[in-house]
């Protein structure tokens, strides 16, 4: 029986044993992230790759071609990668795509990194999202410079009071901070650390042979099926421990976004964002003119709280911001207090200038379409065309109101009077007390030439011969 309970725990021993052989017959999940990495890119990674892990996939393949993104949705794609218990393979591709700025870091957090041919990964110096202030560009150093960062850190201390330095600090401790962040991944999966520091400190590219030849990436694949080839029988670390890759007969399942992905994603474009807040804006202000049309209302609330939701996840610009709502206010101003056209025009080129501020366009994939803000700027311009418009029309148009409105109006008597006699007549549709200045006969037309108190004077019309 001891023999027995020795072969228990020995196959025991080989069932839990860390290095383990993927399942041949599972299947490798593929996802596609093209674009700027956002939180609905983010969100998309991660609910595949739960889904991966739930239907036992042996492991999932990210298909990448990125200019970049923020860093917040980088860092939780990375912890994602980090924490896996199935290999996540990060595949460059097609040819002619690219790894930039945020999506070398996810390259380089990847069990296994792979590039198409004609592909190139790096300028991954990060860049402060909504500017700093003072700031200045970040001086170009090399892994060679290691010796000097000290002075540096110490000379930027010093000089903290100074709202210039304080600027360069704060982008050096971003620097720094990126740099410690991508050597850290470098060296968990044994790939090149100085260069990966390169690419942050000096914005570096490589392409993907250079990236092969330099220890930047594992292997270059024409498609996905090489891919699969090349790293059959490799082994690579995950959270459960080290796996060997049996990948030669997996079966690929393309995982494409649901709709709640769908819906984020097109929410969170800055166009989008930027055109749902002007859908707001204006429908707000339609209900403030037009009180119970409700429509102009509920659009302009929903569209507003979808913009606001959107630019809580964008780098936004609060000094554009503050310009956008100033020109606002300026443009309903001049709807109150009319300043022929000053209010109206300056709340126009307010706005005009908070919106190109608004995002942070030198985050790679993010900015405003420019063409949408002209035609914004030229809307407005319409409108304040229209109202300028339409209060001189207004103040050429005769006096419909008050005693001179009936200047000019004809009537006729009602009964003969006599010059200086009071009589009544109807007069723009409303009974008058008359008094014609010479005689009338009845039913003679006559027309008003004043009023005293609710009497008018009025005249005979002289009848042509």
């Amino acid at each position: 029986m001891q023999w027995i309970a020795l072969l228990l725990v020995g196959l025991s021993a080989l069932l839990a044993a860390p290095d383990s052989r993927a399942d041949a017959s599972g299947q490798a999940v593929l996802v596609s992230l093209d674009g700027a990495i956002s939180p609905a890119t983010a969100a998309y990674f991660e609910s595949s790759l739960d889904a991966a892990i739930a239907d036992g996939a042996s492991l999932l393949i990210l298909e990448l071609d990125t200019p970049g993104g923020l860093d917040s949705a980088m860092r939780d794609i990375i912890k994602r990668i980090l924490g896996s218990p199935i290999p996540v393979v990060t595949y460059v591709s097609p040819s002619g795509s690219r790894a930039a700025s945020a999506g070398t870091y996810i390259l380089y957090a990847s069990h296994i990194a792979a590039m198409a041919p004609a592909t190139n990964l790096g300028a991954a110096t990060p860049i402060p999202v909504g500017g700093s202030p003072g700031g200045s560009p970040e001086p170009k150093s090399s892994p060679d410079d290691d010796d000097d960062e000290g002075e540096d850190a110490e000379a930027d201390d010093a000089g903290a009071d100074s709202p210039a330095d304080a600027g360069t600090a704060s982008r050096r401790k971003a620097v720094n901070d990126a740099v410690a962040y991508i050597r850290g991944l470098a060296e968990r999966r044994g790939r090149n650390a100085d260069w990966a520091e390169r690419a942050v400190r000096e914005g570096v590219s490589l392409s993907a042979d250079a990236a092969k030849a330099q220890n930047v990436v594992d292997l270059i694949a024409t498609d996905v099926a090489d891919l699969l080839v090349q790293i059959d029988g490799q082994s690579v670390q995950v959270s459960g421990g080290q796996i060997t890759l049996d990948t030669a007969a997996l079966t690929v399942e393309r995982v494409e976004p649901d709709w709640r992905i769908e819906l984020l994603s097109i929410i969170t474009n800055p166009t989008v964002a930027y055109i749902l807040m002007m859908i707001g804006i204006y429908g707000l202000l339609l209900e403030g003119y037009s009180p119970g049309a409700i429509v102009p209302g509920v659009v302009g609330a929903i569209s507003l709280l979808l913009a606001l939701f959107a630019f809580q996840a964008l780098p936004i610009n609060y000094a554009g911001l503050a310009l956008m709502a100033l020109g606002v206010a300026l443009m309903v101003a001049e709807a109150f207090a009319p300043s022929f056209g000053a209010l109206g025009l300056g709340g126009v080129a307010a706005f005009v200038f908070g919106s190109i501020m608004l995002m942070d366009a030198d985050v790679p994939g993010y900015g405003v379409n420019l063409g949408v803000i002209g035609g914004v700027a030229l809307v407005g311009c319409a409108g304040m065309g229209l109202s300028m418009w339409m209060l001189m029309r207004s103040r050429r148009a005769p006096v419909s109101t008050a005693s001179e409105a009936l200047n000019g109006e004809t009537g006729y008597a009602d009964t003969p009077l006599a010059a200086g006699e009071a009589g009544w007549s109807v007069v723009a549709g409303e009974t008058w007390k008359i008094r014609p200045a010479r005689a009338l006969e009845a039913g003679e037309r006559f027309r008003v030439t004043g009023r005293e108190g609710l009497e008018l004077q009025v005249e005979p019309i002289q009848r042509a011969d």
